[in-house]
């Protein structure tokens, strides 16, 4: 079970290390830490979601 949770955490920073480095692809110019920090929840957001994707895949 600990296993699971470090992977989940692991997996969470990962992702979060992903969208600060393909933040400059996105429509955003502030906030970078912020939205970074919390892109799980932020996710419910539809443009925020396309912003995400934009980063992460360029």
């Amino acid at each position: 079970m600990e296993l699971l949770v470090l992977g989940g955490i692991v997996l969470y920073f990962f992702i979060a290390l992903r969208f600060w480095q393909g933040f400059h692809r996105t429509y955003y110019t502030q906030s970078r830490f912020v939205l970074s920090v919390l892109w799980l929840p932020l996710l419910m957001n539809k443009s925020y979601r396309e912003n995400f994707r934009r980063a992460l895949l360029g």
